[in-house]
């Protein structure tokens, strides 16, 4: 009989919720056998006590356990650190060095972030799997390796293989038995446990009080999205720490602390339902988007309806899409959608008594200097693609540079430049 109490106390795992200790229990279930795993869950949630959970509960515990962070790799070396490499096979390689799957043989490898793997990398690791062979980098001596692999991934794998970014045969063979890891908004009930922890480690640690949450500020807490899930807690319980002389918080001292907290916690309405296969919005830069690309759309529309009256006066209908274009305007702002009504009866664009008198000349009404109204596109793809391409110009092809000017790796600006079929 699994013991989950036991295994959260020895691996440091705080929380009761069912979704929590079904992961645990499926992972003491599987630790035995020789299947791979694949855990999946947001950045944040604490995935990387689960292949610990899993290895420590196999036949390997007294084996080699590697943890490896595929994205943290860069891409011209991650073959040679996964498999190893013989001596002379590149530039600096000075004598014969082993990879960690020849470290981990007869234990088991950890490989984190693995939807950050290149797709040449992947058919190694496929082979691997189906084999248990593989080559150094410079060698064609086939070398056997007995390791348990488990993976883990915070990317949607099904949509990185729609986009050609990771291998159907690979995330099968990876996903013998999948474990979620649920986030933090999930398990509500875990919140207030996992403050206490981390206020009581804070405490210990700069050796002061530990803070406290009065009743508003734990469900303030509790009523938050957590983006960045227990993560994020931990640095926002840090915060409070240091910088709070007093130890017992209300909820207005800590809705400072609570990124684009509005009351009844705005980033899980802008969110919205992920089931409702909608957008996921997990991010600040996300919400941001949203909102201005929201802005851009009503102003879009303004223009266009202003556009029309101006263009064609009273003889513009305020039915179909013109009075669609009215009513979302009125309902996003929260206005009264009765002080539109004059505007969505036909031909009452403005009202009577403020209509210019009809006795003027035809030049008087003349409109000159229009220009005709072009929907700018807001596909966050073209946008990434003409930035790519700026930044390129900017620094005459330099990868190197212009990767600093757009705030990226030079291996992310390949795989764009790439993913994009970018000239540069």
């Amino acid at each position: 009989m699994v013991n989950i109490q036991q295994i959260k106390q020895r691996f440091g795992i705080i929380g009761n919720s069912e979704a929590l200790n079904r992961a645990i229990d499926v992972a003491v279930q599987v630790a035995p056998t020789d299947l791979s795993v694949l855990i999946t869950g947001e950045s944040g949630t604490g995935k990387e006590a689960f292949p610990q959970i899993i290895h420590q509960h196999s036949i390997r515990k007294h084996g080699t356990y590697v943890a490896v962070n595929c994205g943290a790799i860069p891409e011209g070396t991650i073959d040679s650190e996964l498999f190893g490499h013989e001596k002379g096979a590149f530039t600096g390689a000075y004598s014969d060095r082993k990879g960690y799957f020849e470290e981990a043989n007869d234990g088991t490898i950890f490989l984190d972030e693995i939807g950050e793997l290149p797709l040449a990398t992947q058919v190694r690791l496929l082979r691997v799997l189906e084999t248990g062979e593989f080559m150094r980098v410079g060698s064609s001596r086939i070398i056997k390796t007995n390791v348990r692999v488990v993976a883990a991934t915070n990317v949607h794998l099904e949509k990185a293989i729609d986009e050609g970014h990771f291998r159907e045969d690979l995330f099968y063979r990876l996903n013998s038995v999948p474990i979620k890891i649920p986030p933090l908004r999930d398990r509500v009930e875990d919140i207030y446990l996992l403050f206490r922890k981390f206020a009581s480690d804070f405490a210990d640690r700069y050796r002061m009080p530990a803070v406290k949450l009065d009743e508003s500020a734990r469900e303030m807490l509790e009523r938050y999205r957590w983006p960045g899930n227990i993560r994020q807690l931990k640095n926002i319980t840090e915060q409070i720490s240091i910088i709070e002389k007093e130890r017992v918080l209300t909820a207005n001292e800590l809705e400072k602390y609570l990124p684009y907290h509005a009351g009844d916690n705005l980033p899980a309405l802008i969110g919205g339902n992920e089931q409702s296969g909608g957008a996921d919005f997990s991010t600040e830069r996300e919400i941001l988007y949203k909102v201005l690309f929201d802005m851009k759309r009503d102003m879009n529309d303004l223009k266009k309806l202003v556009l029309e009256i101006m263009q064609h006066g009273d003889d513009v209908s305020m039915k179909g899409e013109n009075a669609e274009i009215i009513q979302n305007l009125y309902q996003e702002t929260g206005e009264d959608l009765h002080r539109a009504a004059p505007l969505m009866d036909q031909g009452a664009v403005v009202p009577y008594n403020q209509r210019q008198p009809e006795n003027h000349s035809h030049d008087d009404h003349h409109i000159e200097d229009t220009e005709e109204f072009v929907e700018e596109s807001l596909s966050l793809e073209e946008k990434e693609v003409e930035l790519i391409k700026k930044a390129l110009e900017k620094h005459a092809g330099k990868r190197k540079h212009a990767d600093k000017e757009l705030g990226i790796s030079e291996r992310t600006l390949y795989r764009k430049i790439k993913e994009h079929n970018i000239d540069g």
